[in-house]
């Protein structure tokens, strides 16, 4: 048998029946030596089971964690057992590992060593990485050094990496996903690294191969910088990005009730062109603060620019979207843009953004809306006033209404 899938279903399997499994287990203690793919439910039923199930010839494993304890301590040994099941998997074969640990308060440190040790003894088969389990510095160095891994859910920030380090070369990763306390640190490690090839003028740097492979890159939280100018620079050098998401709302960030969305239209303007293969661009949820520099103005070149879009969310000030939208006609400097192909996005993501408009307001948003985005049907927002805007778009946007 080469697959063996234990869900949070399986609880059919009763205790008496996993014990009777171990005590007429085979010699080597193991019922499907020749496993290769291992999907694995841990519930407060099985925990310590799991190693029946293991095989050096384990090529793909994913575990989850699913109980009922939902708003209280995880036991003792609860976490023991789950951290003995991750160390205790072989890791010589491994292409594929994907722990999810999903409980609110869970001591990640607890798994730390555990899912280093067997980092550690990946070798070069290991293509895809995803955990939210921090790892130990010689992990994510020992990770940064496999030449095949293309897939990586990094948590915590990267180490301490200075001038005089080995040297460090990014494998050709195709997702790279930022987890929590990670995006501030690698994101600037970036840049440094960047900037630091960009001065020296070296053919190969340490983010060639990523810079030519990178699909998709997720910011699950900046976790204390701003979504600024650095930030942008970080990330349009990714040329080949199709998914850029930052999930991010402002009013996580200390309860300070601040925007922190620092880009304005000009640092828009520049990843747009920087990043012409987008499809999906989420640069986190707009807050009801509307003191951000960015202007509806800089939805026209994202759309002129990524052609492919097809998911936005974006901050813009709409404090004077009407006039803002009416210069966009009228700007001579636009009229390049405006004669361009458009994307094809048909619905935005306003989240809470504000917005205050009287009656003939609603048809100048629209039309203006409609010139930047020609397929727009919806703006998906928490308050009635885009509800309004999404039934004119709808209204103007009809053929008859376009003729």
């Amino acid at each position: 048998m080469h697959r063996v899938r234990v869900d949070e279903w399986s609880s059919a399997l009763e205790e008496s029946t996993l014990c009777q499994l171990r005590l007429n287990s085979p010699a080597t203690g193991r019922w499907f030596p020749a496993l290769r793919v291992l999907s694995w439910w841990i519930t407060e039923d099985n925990p310590t089971y799991a190693d029946l199930f293991l095989s050096p010839h384990l090529e793909k494993v994913s575990i989850s964690v699913s109980w009922t304890w939902s708003d209280s301590e995880v036991p003792r040994d609860i976490l023991l057992a789950i951290a003995s099941t991750i160390a205790a998997l072989p890791a010589s074969s491994l292409q594929h590992v994907f722990i999810d640990v999903d409980h609110y308060g869970m001591p990640w440190e607890y798994f730390k060593e555990a899912l280093s040790s067997v980092i550690l003894r990946c070798g070069p088969s290991l293509t895809e990485f995803a955990s939210p389990i921090p790892l130990s510095d010689a992990a994510v160095n020992h990770l940064l050094h496999l030449p095949h891994l293309r897939i990586w859910h990094v948590e915590g920030p990267p180490p301490n990496y200075s001038a005089s380090s080995s040297p460090l070369v990014f494998p050709p990763l195709t997702e790279f996903t930022l987890g929590e306390g990670a995006g501030h640190g690698w994101l600037s490690l970036i840049g440094r690294l960047e900037g630091r090839a960009s001065a020296t003028r070296q053919g190969v740097t340490p983010l060639s191969r990523m810079k030519g492979s990178l699909n998709s890159l997720d910011v699950q939280s900046l976790s204390g910088p701003m979504t600024d100018s650095s930030f942008a620079s970080s990330v349009q050098m990714f040329r080949n990005l199709a998914y850029l998401n930052v999930a991010d709302y402002c009013h996580d960030r200390d309860g300070e009730g601040q925007c922190t969305f620092k880009l304005n239209n000009d640092n828009v303007t520049k990843l747009a062109v920087s990043l012409p293969r987008l499809e999906s661009l989420q640069l986190g949820h707009p807050c009801s603060e509307n003191t951000c520099s960015t202007t509806v103005v800089c939805l026209l070149p994202i759309s002129v620019y990524c052609v492919k879009l097809q998911s936005l969310e974006i901050h813009f000030n709409t404090t004077n979207i009407v006039d803002d939208l009416k210069n966009i006609s009228e700007d001579p400097r636009l009229q390049e843009w405006r004669s361009l192909p458009r994307c094809p996005l048909s619905c935005l993501d306003v989240y809470l953004m504000p917005l205050a408009l009287d009656e003939t307001g609603f048809k100048t948003v629209a039309e203006g809306m409609i010139d930047i985005f020609p397929s727009l049907g919806h703006c998906e927002g928490l308050t009635d006033v885009w509800d309004e805007v999404s039934e004119t778009l709808r209204y103007v946007n009809t053929p008859a209404r376009r003729q």
